[in-house]
C-alpha cells in the first residue's frame, strides 16, 4: 500500500512541477502572447489556462502512476514510452507557441502530440482501463486547443 501511494504522489509531482517549471520559462512569451495576440471566438481568460492544465497534469500523473503499477506486459513498456513522448511534445509545445511565437510550428507540433495521446491511451488501456479513461478529458482539451492554435494563426 505504501508503495502504491508513493508511486502515486511521486507521478504526480514530476508531471506538476514539470509543467510549472515551463509555465514559468515562457511566463514572458505567455505575457506577450496575452497582450498583443488576436486570440479566437471561444479563447477563455488567460486565469482558465493554468487551471486546466493543473487538473490535466494530476490526470496525466494518475494515469502514469496506474500504468507503472500495472502488471509487466509489452503494452505497458510501450504505454510508458509513448506518455514520456507526449509529455516531451507537451512541454515543448509552450515553448514553440509562447516562448518563440511559431504559431504554424506550434500547431504542426500540436498534431504530432495529439497523435501520440491517442497512441499512448490505447496503449493504456491494454494495461489499466482507468488510466485510459483518464486521459480523455487531456484529449478533449487538445481538440480544444488546436482549434485556439489554428484560430491565432488565421487571425494574426
Amino acid at each position: 500500500m505504501k508503495r502504491k501511494v508513493i508511486t502515486y504522489v511521486l507521478c504526480i509531482i514530476l508531471v506538476e512541477a514539470a509543467g510549472f517549471a515551463v509555465g514559468m520559462l515562457t511566463r514572458s512569451g505567455t505575457q506577450l502572447y496575452a497582450d498583443t495576440i488576436v486570440k479566437p471566438l471561444l479563447a477563455p481568460p488567460g486565469i482558465v489556462f493554468p487551471i486546466a492544465w493543473s487538473v490535466l497534469y494530476a490526470l496525466m500523473g494518475i494515469g502514469l502512476a496506474r500504468i507503472i503499477l500495472a502488471d509487466a506486459s509489452a503494452a505497458k513498456t510501450a504505454g510508458m514510452i509513448m506518455f514520456f513522448v507526449q509529455f516531451a511534445l507537451n512541454l515543448a509545445w509552450c515553448f514553440i507557441f509562447f516562448g518563440a511565437l511559431k504559431f504554424v510550428l506550434a500547431f504542426i507540433e500540436l498534431i504530432l502530440m495529439l497523435i501520440a495521446v491517442v497512441i499512448m491511451t490505447v496503449l493504456f488501456k491494454k494495461s489499466d482501463k482507468a488510466a485510459a479513461l483518464l486521459q480523455i478529458p487531456y484529449i478533449i482539451w487538445l481538440c480544444f486547443a488546436a482549434y485556439l492554435n489554428i484560430g491565432v494563426i488565421i487571425l494574426n
